[in-house]
């Protein structure tokens, strides 16, 4: 039997853009969040042939969404960023950002570089509360596809791959 070596959730490194898109400024959503999951919300059509006993299913697309969970930390960009969405009810372009889930298994080919994908996504903020530390939970909606690259942890820059 061969090695077998499980990926771990630290594993995973998530990058919220806090700047512009001119000027990108990349936090980790590290500190502070105790949920920040992945669900690939894959859509499927079915169809039953007239000369089949069984459907035949077909993937036709992906609503992409991570859950996430944070206690709000006043000096953590990203849980502050994402309160604020929530907290001064911002829609459209005003409540997304670019969300970057970095494979820290997988290297790249330069130092500090590891496989990613960029989303562009919404942030739906579904509560704030909590007994004694306050609590924001919601969602990161995924906007279009992702884009694949690389990340590089010590610039926190991302580069698309090339086509």
């Amino acid at each position: 039997m061969g090695k077998r070596t499980a990926v771990m959730r630290h594993m995973i490194a998530d990058y919220l853009n806090v700047g512009t898109s001119e000027k990108p400024e990349y936090v980790l959503m590290g500190t502070g969040f105790t949920t920040l999951d992945e669900s690939p919300g894959a859509q499927t059509e079915s169809v039953k042939y007239v000369n089949d006993t069984g459907s035949s299913s077909s993937v036709t697309g992906y609503e992409t969404s991570f859950a996430f969970e944070a206690e709000h930390i006043q000096e953590e960009k990203a849980v502050d960023a994402l309160y604020m969405v929530g907290r001064n009810h911002y829609t459209g372009a005003d409540a997304e950002f670019d969300y970057v889930r970095v494979e820290l298994w997988n290297k790249g080919e330069q130092a500090n570089e590891f496989e990613a994908r960029k989303f562009r996504v919404s942030c739906e903020v579904s509560d704030y509360s909590g007994e004694n530390k306050q609590v924001v939970k919601g969602n990161l909606n995924a906007v279009g596809d992702p884009v694949l690259g690389t990340f590089n942890t010590e610039t926190r820059t991302f580069t698309e791959a090339a086509e």
